[in-house]
């Protein structure tokens, strides 16, 4: 007997839209669900007499939040952005994302040494949307530690580009660059989806730049590397 055309050896090829859409909306279904639960549980934590009980529905409903940050997080992973940019001194971008890391800094998150020289240049960027691209490097950061401090370098291009380069020190990296950012959902682990670093390149496509990655077997560095045209 031959196999349907979409039996368990040929399953049908769903477009990457078909997916994202299916993805968003049962997000937003199962946060409904939370949300319920969640009011449920604040009125059981109102009408409970015990101090003991009110204390573990508060950690219930720190649970629930968790679990609705999650959902929201993948299904914005997973769909497209939209940029909304505007004219940003160099300087001022790395100053503002070397903040925002440092303020949201856990003990969990390795230290960071900055190292700019980009002197009067511009940028056109989205200094909502852009910070994420940062921010998903140093999050696969903690994900996968590193041998040492990470190094975070921005400098200007001779053609006005301003080039971030991101260093990661690791002893032994076996992992294919080449499709870097480009593979989701192809190495999922533990509320990790292989979403992120799809999304940060596709951000920095859209700002008209370049994300690339290759490993320095010499320094063993794992080089991460974000070139933004500079604004005319």
């Amino acid at each position: 007997m031959e196999a349907s055309p979409h039996s368990a050896s040929n399953p049908p090829d769903i477009p990457w839209d078909a997916v994202v859409r299916f993805i968003r909306q049962l997000s937003h279904d199962l946060r409904n669900h939370l949300n319920a639960i969640e009011l449920q549980s604040a009125f059981i934590g109102e009408i409970a007499s015990e101090q003991e009980m009110k204390d573990e529905v508060k950690r219930l409903r720190e649970m629930l939040s968790s679990a609705g940050a999650a959902l929201q997080k993948l299904s914005a992973d997973m769909g497209h952005a939209r940029i909304n940019s505007m004219p940003y001194k160099a300087a001022d971008l790395v100053e503002d994302l070397r903040q925002r890391i440092e303020s949201r800094r856990s003990e969990s998150t390795p230290r960071i040494e900055w190292e700019t020289n980009v002197g009067e240049g511009m940028v056109e960027v989205d200094p909502q949307l852009f910070p994420l691209v940062v921010q998903e490097l140093i999050d696969n950061a903690v994900h996968f530690p590193s041998a040492g401090p990470l190094q975070f370098k921005a400098a200007l291009e001779a053609n006005g580009s301003l080039a971030m380069t991101f260093l990661e020190p690791k002893a032994e990296f076996a992992r294919d660059v080449s499709t870097w950012g480009r593979e989701p959902l192809k190495n999922i682990h533990h509320g990790h989806y292989g979403l992120g670093l799809n999304r940060a390149r596709i951000i920095v496509e859209m700002h008209g730049g370049t994300l690339e990655a290759s490993y320095d077997p010499k320094a063993k560095n794992l080089v991460t590397r974000i070139v933004l045209p500079g604004h005319q």
